[in-house]
């Protein structure tokens, strides 16, 4: 599938009738929304329930002028949006446990939520960990395999040039410049996710 930029989906993400795009939107986004969602204890259905009305208000706010690229990182809107999303479900749960059980032999809320602070550094690492996979599958696709596998082996799996170099029966030079060009195109794409610019 042709990469988009961030930019250009949150462009045409202004058109209510462009399913294409809000299908490439929620595609790049989800994946980081649910697993913070299921890291801060939700169930699988709540995760995804917390993900699309995060989705959803994110485009609502969006088209309301709200999102302004220089005031914030792309992320921590989505974070903003997704503890709060979070906090409603895990409240509506907390109180449901209430009505089940009149005695009030749970604690309260706020002691099984965790803090903003601490919650934000869950997002961060998911954010980072799903982006970063996002970005190297799309870089997978742009460039040849044994480009690839070069940068695999020594960035990824830590083997030397030259032990890499041998196995590809590519030349040392080679696999420098393969990993140089992987690691080019993954920053650019990295950038690109936080709708931050080259």
């Amino acid at each position: 599938m042709e990469w988009l930029t961030t930019s250009t989906i949150l462009q045409r993400l202004g058109d209510f009738d462009d399913r294409a795009i809000w299908e490439r939107f929620n595609t790049r986004f989800r994946s980081p929304l649910e697993s913070f969602a299921r890291r801060l204890g939700l169930s699988p259905a709540e995760a995804d329930d917390a993900a699309q009305e995060a989705l959803l208000q994110f485009a609502e706010a969006y088209r309301a002028g709200k999102y302004v690229r220089q005031a914030g990182r792309l992320s921590s809107w989505l974070f903003g949006i997704a503890f709060n999303q979070v906090a409603t479900l895990r409240r509506k749960r907390f109180r449901e446990r209430q009505n089940l059980d009149p005695a009030g032999g749970h604690p309260s809320f706020w002691a099984e939520m965790p803090a903003e602070s601490e919650a934000s550094i869950v997002w961060d690492a998911e954010w980072e960990r799903t982006t970063v996979e996002a970005c190297i599958r799309q870089v997978r696709g742009e460039v040849a395999e044994n480009t690839f596998r070069a940068f695999e082996l020594v960035a990824r799996q830590g083997k030397s040039p030259d032990e890499a170099a041998e196995s590809l029966g590519m030349s040392r030079d080679a696999v420098y410049v393969a990993k140089h060009r992987v690691l080019k195109r993954l920053g650019e794409l990295l950038r690109d996710y936080e709708d931050i610019g080259t």
